[in-house]
């Protein structure tokens, strides 16, 4: 504590050198003038003193016939009027401090934290929507609304917690681990058909509700009624009285054939960097930035890569500044031809992919035949596959409902 005052008030380091040096440290003391940290070099001494102590030696240095010399000055006093002959320096202080202050009234950094099924663009997205990005201030944002429309619009969201932090808005939310059923209405006065959406045959087939419209072995055309939603409820004479409708639900599997062409270049184009490269300092505010370059990029071919940091000057305060640098790599374009191990690696490769991709979406593949044709050009894998998936989808029934007979008489005689 006592050093900050002593540097609030200001104090000098001196050097005293004469015939009565005891004497006068003496007199200080009789004067109540403070002195500290006083040391014995031999032939003279040094001490630290405060500025009105100085001012106040000269009378005492007389009469002890000694004498002082400013080693050095330190405190506040000294640093202002040192600064305030810096006028730029000064200048520069006061415009940084000014727009410290106005930045710091607007947002420069929004960071989601807690989303897994949300991705980070779709939020952003939602909130760029809603009028909340970058640069706006933070007296236009209103936390609670955001918070309350993030639980609304997004039923996967089950808490929201927002906050701003200097210049940068956290959003912290939480996902239901658990999956939304939507409920089935079981007395829907509307039936659901299971039809076809493929053409093929049926090789398996069990019915759990509605009316079944083909079987097993029967071959089927995109779109055709597999299972109806509409099921009759007969009169004593056979006739049909009314439907019930219900949601048509059975296991199915078709068996199509498909053809798969997957073709192969043997010869391709590669690039080679040839070493050269060309690093640009960039910086900008915002969305605009300025290259440090005065010329254009000399080189036919050349990749880009930018790396780019926000100013931050403290843990959440970030200024809408930015600096990086620019990478411009030239590189050649080389034709070159693959070898007969990589080409059929590559068509391997693309094959894989596939049986992949249909082993993800549930289709068994019964059957397949693959040859594969090679010329000097390129090389092409031919594949004829016989594939089983369950390839319905429901649609509203087809069946009207049955008229009571007054009506239907009604409607013979018009």
């Amino acid at each position: 504590m006592l050093h900050w005052i002593q540097y609030l008030r200001g104090y000098v380091i001196i050097k005293v050198w004469g015939y009565s040096v005891e004497r006068l440290l003496n007199l200080l003391g009789n004067h109540d003038i403070l002195v500290w940290n006083i040391e014995d070099h031999g032939d003279y001494h040094t001490m630290h003193m405060s500025v009105e102590g100085f001012f106040a030696l000269k009378p005492l240095l007389k009469k002890t016939g000694t004498r002082a010399a400013v080693l050095g000055k330190y405190g506040l006093p000294f640093f202002v009027s040192s600064m305030l002959r810096r006028k730029l320096f000064v200048a520069g202080l006061f415009c940084c401090i000014l727009f410290w202050c106005l930045a710091s009234r607007f947002i420069w950094d929004i960071r989601i934290e807690g989303n897994y099924a949300l991705t980070e663009d779709v939020l952003m997205d939602y909130l760029e929507e809603r009028g909340i990005h970058t640069a706006m201030k933070k007296s236009a944002l209103d936390i609670e609304t955001l918070e309350q429309g993030l639980r609304e619009d997004y039923d996967l969201i089950t808490w929201t917690s927002a906050q701003l932090k200097g210049t940068t808005l956290l959003i912290h939310i939480k996902e239901n681990e658990m999956p939304v059923y939507e409920s089935k209405d079981s007395g829907q006065e509307q039936g659901m058909d299971l039809v076809a959406q493929k053409d093929g045959v049926i090789t398996y087939m069990i019915t759990r509700s509605g009316v079944p419209c083909v079987s097993c072995g029967d071959s089927v055309k995109k779109g055709d009624i597999l299972v109806s939603g509409a099921v009759p409820v007969y009169n004593e004479d056979s006739t049909v009285r009314k439907y019930q409708y219900v949601e048509a639900d059975a296991d199915i599997t078709l068996c199509y054939g498909r053809n798969i062409s997957l073709e192969e270049s043997v010869s391709y184009d590669e690039k080679c960097y040839t070493g050269e490269k060309i690093v640009i300092p960039v910086f900008g505010a915002g969305e605009k930035q300025v290259s440090l370059r005065l010329f254009g990029i000399p080189y036919s071919f050349y990749d880009i890569s930018e790396e780019k940091k926000q100013v931050q000057l403290l843990d959440h305060l970030y200024l809408p500044l930015f600096y990086g640098k620019r990478t411009v790599q030239e590189y050649e374009i080389t034709s070159k031809m693959h070898t007969d191990e990589e080409m059929n690696a590559l068509l391997q490769e693309r094959w894989r992919k596939i049986i992949s991709i249909l082993s993800e979406k549930g289709v068994q593949i019964a059957e397949k035949n693959v040859t594969i044709e090679k010329n000097d050009k390129k090389w092409v894998l031919n594949a004829h596959m016989q594939l089983e998936e369950s390839a319905v989808k429901l649609v509203p029934t087809a069946t009207a409902p049955v008229l009571p007979s007054d009506e239907s008489e009604e409607e013979q005689a018009q």
